[in-house]
């Protein structure tokens, strides 16, 4: 979906001028890239949260020679989706953590057993 299609969307659904709509999207584009220069994260509800993200100079190799290469530090930007958005994409829940198995309960003669 583009920037023009976004703002007919809002045209039709909202009610608002297309000029009024093409302000509301970039406010929010001027809004999203100052706190993620200023904070370095910023949490929309119901979508997810942008945040930079710091990597670290590293080693690597050029594929063609073979070569030893330094990788400078960087700074990536990283989002990650809400709970909600993935739900309602992939239509199913997120994979709950692993649970680990439950034990044998023990009688009171392994208890004994135990002590000795």
């Amino acid at each position: 979906m583009t920037q023009s299609q976004v703002m007919e969307h809002l045209v039709k659904i909202v009610g608002i001028t297309k000029k009024d709509a093409k302000q509301a999207l970039d406010e929010l584009n001027l809004l999203v890239v100052r706190e993620l220069k200023k904070e370095g994260s910023i949490r929309l509800a119901g979508l997810g949260v942008f945040r930079k993200r710091k990597l670290a100079a590293r080693v690597g190799r050029n594929p063609a020679t073979g070569e030893q290469i330094k990788i400078p530090a960087r700074t990536r930007l990283r989002f990650t989706p809400a709970k909600a958005l993935k739900e309602s994409v992939l239509g199913v829940a997120a994979p709950a953590a692993k649970k680990k198995p439950a034990s044998k309960p023990r009688t009171a003669a392994a208890k004994v057993a135990k002590k000795k």
